[in-house]
């Protein structure tokens, strides 16, 4: 029933495959940036964790019989590291978006999103009233301002973005940060691919910028990229949480999060803190190298080089899997224009990361 719509993609050379990829390729594909899902000190203290406990799944929603001591655990010690009054753990960066913008943008209320902000963020848009969403350009505050000035809102004024952009590794500018608290509206950051990243704490763009939080903030992490695991959280006043709980679908009429996610995560936020300097002098030395030979200057681990041919992006990809490595090939429609994904990922070794560097390089 779908034939003439693959034939379509697959002439455009965006055709998607699930594949299983050779588990002795070097990775510099995946969202693991600092290497944590293959660290067994994080597997083992979450197993023996989890084996004391009665039950080793939530059962149920949170709001019903669902949340445990071992949910409570993790908010409380992502409220401490993040300085945010309240948090609520989520199953998925996905679900966390749709939580957020279906739930808090309410009649006559006005979400003001950025382009490029993730495919979770734009389809809850679809639940919303075409005149309370409005798109502005990526990371232009000045759009933003325009927009803002120019659209006429009952309600509330909330604006999302993203820490660090997934595909271009571009971060958020400050000046948004700025004229969210200027207006008082309340400002949604993604922190999917900044947090365990970025900041003196490795706590993400909100650690980058030194901004403490405030009630009009609400930031999202996920534990699926540099913690190793799987699930999500929000952090926010205490009001807003209990909103959410109270009112977003995605949380309420979902199984709580896996016990098995959620003690890795833990345990990953924790071993983050305490190995951060280490891990932040990796990460130093990588966006070095990747600078000094592809010439790009990232602070975040995403690194795109451009390539702009789907065919091209595919075909490298492949001549690098030959060689024994893993790069993501991206193409339309989640960019623009063709690239090759490099993720200078904290665990892998310098001689590896400069031979890819140095391939990229040639073949641009």
């Amino acid at each position: 029933m779908y034939e003439k719509e693959l034939n379509s993609i697959k002439k455009a050379n965006r055709y998607r495959t699930r594949k299983v990829f050779d588990t002795n390729l070097i990775d510099l594909a995946s969202n693991d940036y600092l290497g944590l899902a293959s660290q067994k000190e994080i597997f083992e203290n979450t197993y023996k964790k989890l084996h004391k406990e009665k039950f080793t799944s939530p059962k149920a929603s949170i709001v019903v019989t669902g949340y445990s001591q071992l949910h409570k655990d993790f908010e409380d010690d992502l409220k401490k590291y993040n300085g945010f009054e309240d948090a609520v753990v989520v199953g998925s960066g996905f679900l966390a978006n749709i939580s957020m913008i279906e739930a808090l943008v309410r009649k006559g209320d006005v979400l003001f999103i950025d382009e490029n902000y993730h495919a979770s963020g734009m389809l809850a848009t679809r639940l919303l009233n075409k005149n309370q969403v409005v798109i502005f350009k990526h990371n232009d505050c000045q759009d933003l301002k325009e927009k803002f000035e120019n659209k006429e809102v009952k309600g509330r004024r909330i604006i999302a973005i993203e820490g660090v952009y997934s595909m271009e590794g571009d971060l958020a500018p400050k000046e948004i940060f700025d004229f969210a608290n200027e207006k008082n509206a309340l400002l949604i950051v993604d922190e999917a691919h900044s947090s365990g990243v970025l900041g003196d704490n490795l706590l993400g763009i909100f650690d980058l910028y030194k901004i403490p939080p405030r009630e009009n903030h609400i930031k999202m992490g996920t534990l699926g990229k540099a913690y190793g695991s799987y699930g999500a959280y929000i952090l926010a006043s205490k009001t807003i949480i209990d909103f959410l709980v109270n009112r977003a679908k995605a949380i309420i009429y979902t199984t709580a999060p896996s016990l098995f996610d959620i003690v890795s995560g833990h345990e990953a936020l924790k071993y983050i803190q305490k190995n951060k300097v280490k891990i932040k002098k990796k990460i130093s030395l990588n966006l070095n190298i990747v600078n000094s030979i592809l010439n790009l200057n990232s602070q975040s681990l995403i690194i795109p080089v451009q390539i702009a041919d789907n065919k091209k992006v595919l075909d490298l990809q492949q001549q690098l899997e030959k060689e024994g490595y893993l790069v993501g090939a991206i193409r339309q429609p989640t960019v623009k224009s063709a690239i090759i994904r490099l993720i200078a990922k904290t665990d892998i070794k310098q001689n590896d990361l400069e031979y890819v560097c140095n391939f990229l390089k040639e073949a641009k």
